[in-house]
């Protein structure tokens, strides 16, 4: 489903506000979720080709290199908390739902996966589809 312009304005009007998330509401976000995180995946990737081609990582040059890849995660990390989500690793993130977390991780492309507030990426269960379910 691709975000229209009404949803995702009335999706991001607050900023940095702790939000819980229906099923529904987190895959129409989706999209918005796998665009940031495609384009910042592909940066840093490119910085790490780079930083790989210096023997010496102690070299200034590499030094930048790996501060730049820092600054890209963090900046992702950032976006993904205006929009309300909760980043947990690298290209992971989750949605809070209010008993748990819908979890999705890149590049998957769907949300098919929850866990507790108290499990993390390794507790994940995977989500029994249905549309008459609320989580």
């Amino acid at each position: 489903m691709v975000l229209g312009h009404k949803n995702f304005v009335s999706t991001v009007f607050a900023i940095n506000k702790k939000k819980l998330f229906t099923l529904e509401e987190a895959n129409e976000l989706l999209p918005l979720v796998i665009k940031l995180t495609e384009e910042s995946s592909r940066q840093v990737k490119k910085l790490i080709n780079q930083l790989e081609a210096f023997p010496d990582k102690k070299n200034q040059k590499a030094q930048e290199l790996e501060e730049q890849v820092n600054k890209y995660i963090e900046l992702w990390q950032t976006k993904i908390e205006k929009l309300g989500l909760r980043p947990k690793g690298l290209w992971l993130c989750d949605f809070d739902n209010g008993g748990g977390y819908f979890c999705w991780k890149y590049p998957e492309s769907q949300i098919t996966f929850f866990h507790g507030y108290n499990e993390g990426f390794s507790g994940r269960k995977k989500l029994a589809i249905d549309s008459h379910v609320t989580i």
